[in-house]
């Protein structure tokens, strides 16, 4: 899977979620309204207040959107310090309107009205205190964390022999199938060091935004962030369980197999003690994805089931782009010179991946991107700065001023990549017609889906239509290799979506202590993945901090319900394309009927609750993870007959003897 990415713009108002019971709180009177904030008008009726935020929050977002675009692309002491001070005047005003909305708690008013109150409360992923020295401590917490990330480098030598690599050259060494165990240990290692300094950052933050959701009348952090799907904390921790139940069978599987091939390659050094994965050996810093490990997990050869090297390809196309730009007349080119060049060639390759995913949302009459996307979206690391690379999508000014920021390389994992940011960018602009607390999601975990159902929908025969593969054999060897290859991205992805929550909702409760985060890190990625470290981790370390969205402080059970939303949405347009056959082989690019519905779902927003959205695109209100079995059933078929003999499972205590994972465990506050 992709570096989850994909982020709206803040993390201060990641998210406006929805229903919140009424909390106790101070009352208006007690509050501190930060400077500028508009007084509450005498009389003020409830939809007056609606629109008044809305008209409000329509001012503030480019102010706040910029400053935080600018911190993650030029990334030093003062791009933070305006960062955290945008961040704090923001947050300040928050608790302002969400002091003033409570005098309208128990009046009647219209459901629109209603709605936009209570996603209003449930606005923030980090909770602001109401105490404005806190406050200002939270957001510089904040904002340090994230520069930490995005700065952060591994340096080995000394002197002239010092050599520093940051977070995508250590990548490359783990995505590299020449690279020895030992290099990639090392990378492995080395990136993960850029977090210990997090550890004691993190404490405090926890601490800060544990009062802000306390001064919001919420239990924790965590309560807070359950609160905002349509249904009570409790429900949707137990909807998660369930879904991952349903789903668990197959990434059993899935895991069973890997491990087979790690050990043919690595001897006794392919799995940990238990029957778990090394960290370092799945192809990914966080082991969320799998597809790096393709040249020793592919099932079938090239010769039988067709070429499906979309790195390959790339490389190629730039290669070729860059010996057009080197034919120059003058051959004597210097050092400058040729990095240029190549910058260039980099750059020019990454627009036109962008371009052909592009094209996939036109071919279902979704309008071209904006001319200043082009001219403002960051598409390849610069040169001269530090910056963010997490690819993420930004809504700048909830009125078409839409942007990606990569770090595009020519490889699938980024193109990929590059689908799933559009759909976040066609999600903005599909319901900007709509007053700005409804310019979200159905729930977080929509937004999520919407890219990652165009990718379903990239088949062997989309990507030899656009030159991107050889033609492809219409055998049975040909659909197993493609339905690893999706595999290897989203089942593998599955159980990591689900441990980062339980870990942070842990954290917040207080039933995981700061004395040992390291510890309930690795025993939840060993009881939800089967994975762990092939050297001790103490908590000297901080890893979970070495995940972006750790402290970036985004909530991450998005991406585990967007692994479900993504396979219905896709069953439901290829439905709605009229297409007859196995699912795995339907892809709706080019049909406008496919693409006049995913429209019209996406331009709902948050404006009414997930589940009506749901059913008006898949007829169920329920998500439901059917359609990933459905899709995967020939692979599953494939992977119970190779693992056939075989001891499958693991065991998250780290003992020789292999045994099934433990039951997901029932969430704190849940």
């Amino acid at each position: 899977m992709k570096q989850r990415h994909a982020l709206l713009a803040l993390a201060v108002a990641a998210s406006l979620l929805s229903l919140s019971a009424c909390k106790k709180s101070e009352t208006p009177e007690t509050a501190t309204a930060p400077a500028g904030t508009v007084k509450a008008p005498e009389g003020e009726t409830a939809d007056q207040f609606v629109a008044r935020i809305n008209d409000e929050f329509r001012k503030i977002y480019p102010e706040l959107n910029a400053a935080q675009w600018t911190s993650s692309t030029y990334i030093n002491s003062d791009t933070e310090l305006l960062t955290a001070k945008s961040n704090e005047r923001f947050l300040g005003l928050l608790n302002t309107w969400i002091e003033q909305s409570r005098k309208f708690e128990g009046q009647k008013m219209s459901p629109e009205t209603a709605r936009a109150i209570r996603l209003l409360k449930l606005s923030v992923a980090m909770p602001p205190p109401k105490d404005p020295a806190k406050l200002e401590q939270l957001t510089q917490l904040a904002t340090k964390m994230e520069g930490m990330y995005g700065s952060g480098e591994y340096c080995k030598g000394e002197g002239s022999a010092r050599k520093c690599r940051q977070l995508g050259e250590l990548e490359d060494v783990l995505r590299d199938p020449a690279a020895t165990y030992e290099e990639q240990l090392d990378a492995w290692e080395g990136w993960h060091t850029i977090s210990k300094p997090m550890r004691a950052d993190y404490t405090n933050f926890v601490e800060l935004v544990n009062t802000g959701a306390k001064d919001m009348g919420f239990a924790d952090t965590g309560e807070l962030w359950r609160s905002g799907y349509d249904m009570t904390p409790a429900e949707i921790a137990a909807e998660t369980d369930r879904l991952w139940l349903q789903v668990k069978p197959l990434y059993e599987q899935l895991h069973c197999y890997t491990r087979t091939q790690l050990v043919k390659k690595y001897g006794e050094r392919g799995e940990v003690a238990g029957g778990m994965l090394p960290a370092h050996l799945t192809g990914n810093m966080w082991q969320q994805d799998w597809g790096n490990l393709w040249p020793i997990l592919q099932p079938y050869s090239n010769d039988v089931a067709g070429n499906l090297d979309i790195t390959g390809a790339l490389e190629k196309m730039r290669g070729e782009e860059l010996n057009k730009a080197m034919a120059a007349p003058d051959a004597d080119i210097g050092i400058e010179q040729r990095v240029e060049i190549e910058r260039a060639a980099d750059l020019a390759i990454a627009q036109e991946m962008t371009r052909r995913a592009e094209d996939f949302y036109t071919s279902l009459g979704m309008p071209k991107l904006p001319d200043s996307y082009w001219t403002k979206t960051q598409f390849i690391k610069p040169r001269d700065r530090d910056v963010v690379c997490h690819a993420s999508a930004w809504d700048i000014n909830l009125a078409g001023d839409v942007r990606t920021k990569m770090c595009i390389k020519p490889n699938e994992e980024d193109f990929t990549t590059i689908y799933h940011e559009l759909g976040h960018v066609y999600y903005y602009l599909a319901y900007n017609d709509k007053p700005p607390i409804f310019q979200q999601g159905a729930h977080d975990g929509f937004h999520e889906a919407i890219g990652d159902t165009i990718v379903l929908a990239m088949t062997p025969k989309y990507l030899e239509s656009v030159n991107l593969v050889g033609a492809q054999q219409p055998n049975n060897e040909s659909v197993i290799n493609n339905q690893m290859r999706m595999a290897l991205a989203k089942v593998s992805f599955l159980p990591f979506g689900l441990m980062i929550d339980r870990w942070r909702w842990g954290v917040f409760s207080g039933e995981i202590k700061p004395v040992s985060y390291n510890k309930a890190w690795w025993d939840l990625k060993a009881k939800y993945q089967g994975v762990a470290p092939a050297t001790a981790r103490g908590e000297d370390n901080f890893d979970p901090g070495a995940k972006y969205h750790v402290p970036g402080n985004t909530p991450y059970t998005r991406y585990f319900l967007s692994h479900v939303l993504q396979f219905q949405f896709y069953k439901a347009l290829c439905d709605a394309s009229g297409y007859k056959g196995p699912l795995h082989e339907c892809s709706f690019y080019g049909n406008k009927a496919a693409g006049a519905k995913f429209q019209a779902m996406l331009s709902k927003g948050a404006s009414q609750p997930w589940q009506q959205t749901l059913k008006e695109l898949t007829g169920n209100e329920k998500m439901d993870a059917s359609a990933v079995l459905e899709y995967f059933s020939p692979l599953q078929a494939w992977l119970k007959q190779q693992n056939e003999g075989k001891t499958c499972g693991w065991n998250p205590q780290g003992t020789t003897a292999a045994a099934k994972p433990a039951e997901p465990a029932k969430p704190a506050n849940g």
